[in-house]
């Protein structure tokens, strides 16, 4: 198995294992990530992504992406396994140890929540290649850490080391290796605290484009104030204020 995977009620961690291959992404894997995302669609639930042994995701499978033709390219075969993690209901978290380059920085990216180690490298070196990042860096690069970084990123095939991704924002945390996984559940702890309903419209209002806002939040916001959860909740909240 490629991509290993532990449930539990709230969240799944899945871990990307090939470490003889420093967790290269290859077809099985991508093939297993949509297995994970058909499952989480269904029922939804905090998606924590890490890698085995010290290595997030070195990058796509070379010896495969070399075989691939232009009709593999228009397939966008990494492209709609990771648009597909975007897209879940719930957050998606990555926590980064060591290299997270090529298709690894782009499944990064795909994530809500992104922290890392100190030895986190994470960069898109696809050019040098002959290829292009062409699995969501050059549109969510440029959101996450501006057009003018994003290009120095991707046009120069730079690699930042986990000071510079933490300053330029592309991780939101850094935390030692041996704490990394235990911080990712932190954060989904946090998550599993709140309103489901409430955090998958929060995601959705996060993710439309600004010519959807403020109608959204709006449209959101008025079936939320209908649910049974709000009431239970700012009742709760009322009634311990009063007991303060």
């Amino acid at each position: 198995m490629t991509l290993r995977i532990d449930e539990h009620d709230d969240r799944v961690v899945a871990t990307l294992d090939r470490p003889e291959k420093r967790n290269a992404i290859d077809q099985l894997m991508i093939d297993a990530m949509h297995a994970l995302c058909a499952e989480l669609e269904e029922r939804p639930r905090t998606l924590i992504l890490a890698g085995a042994a010290g290595v997030f995701a070195a990058g796509a499978d070379i010896a495969q992406l070399r075989e691939r033709t232009a009709a593999d390219a228009r397939r966008g075969i990494n492209a709609m396994a990771f648009i597909r993690i975007r897209e879940l209901p719930m957050p998606v978290i990555a926590a980064i140890d060591g290299y997270a380059l090529g298709g690894g920085a782009e499944l990064a990216y795909a994530a809500d929540i992104r922290i890392g180690t100190p030895a986190l490298r994470i960069g898109n070196p696809e050019t040098g290649l002959g290829i292009i990042a062409a699995a969501g860096a050059t549109w969510r690069l440029p959101e996450i850490v501006g057009e003018a970084r994003a290009a120095h990123l991707l046009l120069t095939g730079r690699t930042l080391d986990a000071d510079e991704a933490l300053a330029w924002g592309l991780v939101s945390a850094i935390h030692p290796a041996d704490e990394l996984l235990r911080q990712a559940h932190v954060i989904a702890d946090s998550i599993a605290a709140n309103d489901p309903l409430a955090t998958q419209y929060t995601k959705r209002a996060l993710r439309a484009p600004r010519t959807e806002h403020p109608a959204i939040e709006s449209a959101l916001q008025a079936e939320l104030f209908e649910s049974p959860e709000k009431q239970r909740r700012m009742t709760d909240f009322l009634e311990r204020r009063a007991r303060s």
